[in-house]
C-alpha cells in the first residue's frame, strides 16, 4: 500500500474522498506539531494529512513548528510527502485559481529553524533540485489526466511573514526570477530533504502579489479562493496517488551520501 502525507495550507483543510480512519498526535524531539494527523484511506492508498496551520487556523507561517512537522510524518512512516500551498501570483498570466507546481525555491526567510542537525553532525545537503523530480513528474501528469491546466515549473520565493509584501520588494522578487510568494515553502522542503523524504508542492495563486493589481490585499481573498480550488487540488491529490509507484526510485532516498562533513 502506497502511503503519502500531505501539508494542508491555508483554507486546505480536508480533502474529500477519503475514507477516515483515525486521528494520531506524535511528539517529536523538536517539540508538538501543528496537530493530530489524520489518517485516511482512498484508493488503496494511505494519505497521512497534517494542516500545518492548525485547526482551526491559529498558527501563523513564522511560528509553525516546521521541524516536528516533518519529523512527525517521518515517525508516521512517511516517505513521500504533497504540500499545498497559497501564494501570490508575481509573473505576467498567472491569476487568482491558477495551479503551479514549483521546481525551483528563492529562501529569504530568517530564524526558523531550518536543520536538523545542530549538534555534532555536519550536514550540507544537495539543494540543486529543491524538490522531487518524480513527485513533480507524476502531479502533472495528474493534471493532464484530469484535465486540469497546471503550470508545469515556477520558482517559489519564500518570505517570512506574517505581514504582506510591499510594491517595491514585489518588483525586486519580479527581477529576481521569481514566479509566485508564499510564507510556508521554506524550510519544509529542504527539512524533508534532510530526512532523504520526497518532497514536491502544489501551489494555489490566490491573490495577485503586492502592486501586481490596484486591489488590496485580504487575507479574505486567500481564504475564498483556496476554497473554490479545494476540489480540484483534491481530485490532483487523488489521481496522483493512482499514479504513485510502490517504490522509490529518485534520488531523495539517498539525500545524505556524501552529505556528511
Amino acid at each position: 500500500m502506497n502511503r503519502i502525507g500531505i501539508l494542508g495550507g491555508s483554507g486546505f483543510y480536508e480533502m474529500k474522498g477519503l475514507r477516515h480512519k483515525s486521528l494520531r498526535r506524535v511528539s517529536t524531539p523538536f517539540g508538538n506539531p501543528s496537530g493530530e494527523f489524520r489518517i485516511s484511506e482512498v484508493s488503496g492508498s494511505e494519505v497521512v494529512f497534517l494542516p500545518r496551520h492548525g485547526i482551526p487556523h491559529r498558527i501563523p507561517p513564522h511560528r509553525i513548528n516546521y521541524r516536528a512537522n516533518i519529523w512527525g510524518f517521518r515517525e508516521m512512516g512517511i516517505e513521500r510527502i504533497f504540500s499545498i500551498n497559497a501564494v501570490g501570483g508575481i509573473t505576467a498570466g498567472l491569476t487568482p485559481g491558477d495551479i503551479v507546481i514549483p521546481d525551483q525555491i528563492i529562501d529569504l526567510t530568517q530564524g526558523r529553524a531550518s536543520t536538523f542537525y545542530e549538534e555534532n553532525d555536519v550536514v550540507h545537503i544537495d539543494f540543486t533540485d529543491p524538490y522531487c523530480t518524480i513527485l513533480r513528474t507524476i502531479i502533472c501528469a495528474a493534471a493532464q489526466r484530469k484535465g486540469l491546466t497546471v503550470k508545469e515549473s515556477g520558482t517559489y520565493l519564500c518570505v517570512n511573514g506574517p505581514r504582506l509584501e510591499t510594491r517595491a520588494e514585489i518588483s525586486f522578487f519580479a527581477k529576481s526570477g521569481a514566479d509566485v510568494v508564499g510564507m510556508t515553502g521554506m524550510p519544509e522542503a529542504c527539512l524533508a530533504r534532510e530526512l532523504e523524504m520526497c518532497f514536491a508542492s502544489v501551489l494555489i495563486v490566490t491573490n495577485y502579489a503586492a502592486g501586481i493589481s490596484d486591489k488590496k490585499l485580504t487575507t479574505t481573498e486567500v481564504m475564498e479562493n483556496m476554497k473554490i480550488s479545494t476540489e480540484r487540488i483534491g481530485s490532483l491529490l487523488i489521481e496522483s496517488l493512482a499514479l504513485l509507484p510502490e517504490e522509490r526510485i529518485c534520488a531523495c532516498r539517498y539525500a545524505l551520501s556524501g552529505a556528511k562533513m
